[in-house]
C-alpha cells in the first residue's frame, strides 16, 4: 500500500467528522442487529460512488462482459444475469430507512476531488467474509499507485467520516452470517462505520481499508464448490484477456440507491468534479 499523507486541514475536518459518530445517540444507530444470525432487512441502501465513463464501458462491454455473460449462463446464475446495475466504483454505503437521506448526504457531503486518473486492472473473485457464503462479488480492482488512487483514499476517509453518522445501523450484507466471519478489524468498522473496507481515523491516524474497485456480478447464490472453481477459471481467463488495463478518468461523483448486494439501481445526485455543479436526477429516471 502506497504511504499516503493527508493535508493537515483535511485531517483535522475529518477528526470532527469522526467525533461527531460518537456524539450520535443509540437510538439514531442502532447496532443490535449485529447480535443476530440472520442477516438484517433491508429497507433502504444509499451510497457515494464514481460513475464509469462511457469509453470504460464500452471497453467493458466489449471485450469483458460476453465472457462474463457466457460463464454465468453455463453455471446457470440467472439471477446475476438478470441483476441492474449502473457501473461504478464505491467511495461508501449507508443503509438508513429516512427517505430523505439522500439529501441529507448532498448537505454533509465534503467537497469532492479534482478528476480522478486511474487505471482499472485485476479480476477477482470476492466474498463479503471469506467462508461466509454469501454475497460475493466480481470485482476488476483498482491499481493502488498514482495520484488519482491517493486522492480516492483520501476522499474515501473525509466521505465516511462525514456520511456514516447518517445511517441507521449497520449494512444488512456485513451482518449475520457475514459479521460472524469477519475478522476483529472488520468487525470493528461495522460497528464504528456500519461497513467494512472503508478507511476510517483512530487516534489521530488513518487506517487505510478502502479497496476501490468496479464490480461486475453480484450474487447472493451461496458460493459452492462448483461455483468457484468455475469462476476461478472465469477470473484467470479475463486476467489473461486484459493483462495492461484500462486508463480512465472520472469526472463525477453521485449519491445513489442501492439494491442489497450494492449494486446500483438509481442515481439521485450528480456532482462533476470539474466545476463542483449539482445535478438532482431524482425525477429523471
Amino acid at each position: 500500500m502506497p504511504n499516503l499523507t493527508l493535508p493537515r486541514t483535511l485531517l483535522a475536518s475529518m477528526l470532527l467528522s469522526a467525533l461527531s459518530i460518537s456524539s450520535l445517540s443509540a437510538a439514531e444507530i442502532d447496532n443490535s442487529s449485529l447480535e443476530s444470525a440472520d442477516f438484517r432487512p433491508h429497507v433502504a441502501t444509499y451510497g457515494l460512488v464514481y460513475r464509469l465513463p462511457e469509453a470504460a464501458n464500452a471497453t467493458l462491454s466489449n471485450k469483458v462482459t460476453p465472457r462474463v455473460e457466457q460463464t454465468l449462463r453455463e453455471l446457470k446464475l440467472s439471477r446475476e444475469l438478470d441483476t441492474i446495475n449502473i457501473p461504478h466504483i464505491t467511495v461508501v454505503h449507508i443503509h438508513s430507512a429516512d427517505p430523505t437521506t439522500p439529501e441529507k448526504m448532498l448537505a454533509a457531503l465534503p467537497k469532492p476531488p479534482a478528476p480522478l486518473m486511474i487505471t482499472l486492472k485485476t479480476f477477482s473473485k470476492t466474498e463479503a467474509a471469506k467462508d461466509a457464503g454469501r454475497p460475493w462479488w466480481l470485482d476488476l480492482g483498482v491499481v493502488k499507485q498514482g495520484q488519482g488512487f491517493e486522492q480516492m483514499m483520501s476522499y474515501n476517509t473525509a466521505a465516511t467520516a462525514a456520511l456514516a453518522p447518517l445511517r441507521d445501523g449497520p449494512l444488512p450484507r456485513v451482518t449475520g452470517p457475514v459479521y460472524a466471519k469477519m475478522s476483529d478489524a472488520g468487525k470493528a468498522l461495522v460497528k464504528q462505520v456500519g461497513v467494512s473496507g472503508v478507511n476510517v481515523i483512530k487516534d489521530g491516524q488513518p487506517l487505510l481499508a478502502h479497496n476501490p474497485h468496479n464490480t461486475l456480478v453480484y450474487s447472493m447464490t451461496p458460493l459452492t464448490a462448483e461455483l468457484n472453481a468455475g469462476l476461478d477459471t472465469l477470473v484467470a481467463k479475463l486476467n489473461q484477456a486484459q493483462p495492461v488495463g484500462i486508463e480512465t478518468t472520472l469526472n463525477d461523483v453521485s449519491i445513489v440507491q442501492l439494491e442489497f448486494a450494492g449494486n446500483v439501481i438509481r442515481e439521485l445526485y450528480r456532482i462533476s468534479l470539474i466545476d463542483g455543479k449539482v445535478s438532482d436526477l431524482r425525477n429523471k429516471q
